[in-house]
């Protein structure tokens, strides 16, 4: 059965009434796929490279938010709908399965339908955690992450990491732009969960420091510089809905 996602009292819940068709739910802040279009996501955008390597989402929701308040803020509204609607809404096309990695809010976070996974590391242990349960829950060989607070993502991010990835034989690419590496912006092969687990199980949890360990392939988007703005604090939520970025 079909579910659309409604605001209720500051919350979100499940809504059959509002869906119309097979594949899509009109909601009170936008549209949203429930699930990706028959055939899996936009072969013009995430399939470049291997057509036949399958590629699961993987939206990193699990932090503190401790710089806005200690608020969940994927679910903070931006531009009338939470800022994970907007992440999905780019993110979701470009891959085969949406994995949400969330440590609170859960019923809210599902309700976006999609599966929620808590990390296996308790005390909010940072992207690296989330990124080992998504590994670890994943259906496809590679895991594509993105954060929950990066509404202007590139449409072509999947597709520019895969084939860099596939022309240069490595474990792992990384987005960046000019010298600033965007480590949450990454594909990276599931095959090395066990890798990660045996890093986390050391008491490591510095993503740069595991990706020293593989061979990675850094991945320019200068052409793309805004699209990797994210949002951090209130300030800036509501500096970026007065004058968003130019993607």
């Amino acid at each position: 059965q079909m579910f659309a996602v409604v605001a209720t009292e500051g919350r979100l819940v499940f809504s059959p009434q509002s869906c119309f068709s097979r594949s899509r739910c009109i909601l009170p802040y936008g549209e949203l796929l429930y699930p990706p279009p028959s055939g899996g996501r936009d072969r013009g955008r995430g399939g470049a490279g291997n057509a036949m390597t399958k590629i699961t989402g993987l939206i990193l929701a699990g932090g503190r938010g401790s710089r806005m308040g200690s608020v969940d803020k994927g679910l903070q509204f931006f531009n009338g709908k939470p800022m994970v609607a907007h992440v999905l809404t780019r993110i979701q096309p470009q891959v085969d399965e949406i994995l949400i990695n969330a440590n609170r809010s859960i019923a809210e976070y599902a309700a976006f339908g999609h599966r929620v996974i808590p990390d296996a590391i308790d005390g909010f242990a940072g992207p690296l955690a989330g990124l080992h349960i998504g590994m670890t829950h994943a259906a496809h060989p590679l895991v594509a992450t993105v954060p929950c607070d990066s509404p202007f993502l590139p449409l072509d991010l999947i597709a520019r990491l895969s084939a860099a990835m596939q022309k240069s034989n490595t474990d792992l690419a990384v987005a960046k732009t000019f010298d600033q590496p965007h480590p949450v912006f990454c594909l990276v092969k599931t095959s090395l969960a066990p890798h990660l687990q045996t890093f986390l199980e050391s008491g490591q949890r510095k993503i740069d420091k595991w990706y020293a360990t593989l061979k990675i392939v850094e991945v320019q988007f200068d052409d793309e510089e805004a699209a990797f703005s994210n949002i951090n604090t209130i300030d800036e939520l509501k500096s970026f809905e007065q004058s968003p970025p130019q993607i």
